[in-house]
């Protein structure tokens, strides 16, 4: 079932992915990595870019247009090399009294997992920086 994004609308694709699916407290990104999100010259991508696709999947699983990250705890399992595309799903698991989501980011193709977490968000009455 694909519900309509209500969050995040002006995020870059380029930078953090796209969706794929938004659901009822579900959402998938997929980002491209490129060879400009690798640190070195093996291709290692820099984990922020993974971080910000599974950021991305956690606001859109929650899906209210004032949410906010507060804090999260994540592993890096495997390393993301430039050219693969990495599929963040993400599942609230709480909603009450603050969402908190579970988020997977795999390889796309092989399934390895690079990336696995908690995001704990905040949905304020009215925008953070208002």
């Amino acid at each position: 079932m694909m519900v309509d994004q209500r969050t995040h609308e002006q995020l870059s694709e380029t930078l953090v992915g796209e969706p794929v699916e938004i659901g009822a407290e579900t959402a998938v990104v997929e980002l491209e990595t490129t060879a400009e999100m690798a640190v070195d010259e093996t291709g290692l991508v820099h984990g922020g870019f993974v971080y910000g696709a599974a950021d991305y999947a956690a606001m859109l699983a929650v899906n209210e247009p004032t949410v906010v990250l507060t804090g999260s705890d994540v592993t890096y399992p495997n390393p993301t090399r430039a050219g693969e595309t990495v599929r963040a799903t993400a599942t609230v698991t709480e909603r009450d009294p603050r969402p908190s989501v579970d988020v997977t980011v795999e390889v796309a193709g092989t399934g390895d997992v690079v990336f696995s977490g908690t995001f704990d968000c905040a949905v304020p009455s009215e925008h953070v920086l208002s």
